[in-house]
């Protein structure tokens, strides 16, 4: 059987097909061998749809840009695509996509920031021309309490985003992915290639600097 062609795999991540029954019953793992090996376009569309909504949430929590997460969720089923071979099937196929994901978000942060200078440095030149997932606040201890859990209502949302935004982006990485998506430690440091003990310190580092934004000390 032929595969779906690039575009097929595009179209295939703007419009995901309902699955069969039998595809719904699979794992994400044998569902991705199974697609490996023969290539139907409804095996990665089923694929698509499971992780459709909780890839693109953590790709704008991530990115802080909803058309770029957008882009980068294409790709990253692009990638899915075009690796199927190397997928591993004894390895679990959620970390292997979020690898992936994370990845691409970096690619796309870079290619983001070169666009943003070249924009900048044409305009500066114009210028001289003319004359012109557990919630992490859930995470964060408030003082006077002996680590306890301080429960924010929505309307805190927005000061939780300028709290991550206070992080290294290494800092952050890990909080997206440990503690929004509820990925293990291992996990996480084989997405991030470092080790568990490097996930845990900066885990660590990250909730005492947000605890202290959170109680203004920052």
């Amino acid at each position: 059987m032929d595969g779906p062609t690039v575009d097929d795999v595009r179209l295939a991540v703007r419009f995901p097909a309902a699955p069969s029954e039998a595809e719904g019953l699979l794992t994400d793992e044998r569902l991705m061998m199974k697609y490996a090996a023969t290539r139907d376009r409804g095996l990665f569309t089923e694929l698509v749809r499971r992780y459709e909504r909780e890839l693109y949430n953590y790709l704008c929590r991530y990115l802080g840009d909803t058309h770029l997460a957008e882009d980068v969720f294409q790709t990253t089923f692009l990638q899915v695509h075009l690796k199927r071979d190397q997928y591993d099937g004894e390895r679990r196929f959620r970390p292997w996509l979020y690898a992936i994901a994370y990845h691409q978000a970096i690619d796309a942060q870079r290619h983001a920031r070169r666009r943003r200078m070249v924009s900048i440095d044409r305009s500066s030149a114009a210028s001289e021309l003319s004359g012109d997932t557990v919630k992490l606040a859930d995470l964060l201890v408030t003082e006077g309490e002996d680590p306890a859990v301080q429960v924010v209502d929505r309307e805190d949302g927005e000061r939780v985003r300028r709290a991550l935004q206070t992080l290294t982006d290494p800092m952050r990485s890990v909080v997206h992915l440990v503690y929004y998506q509820g990925l293990k430690y291992r996990e996480a440091a084989d997405i991030l290639s470092i080790p568990v003990g490097t996930v845990k310190s900066r885990l660590n580092a990250a909730i005492a600097r947000l605890t202290e934004y959170w109680n203004g000390k920052e």
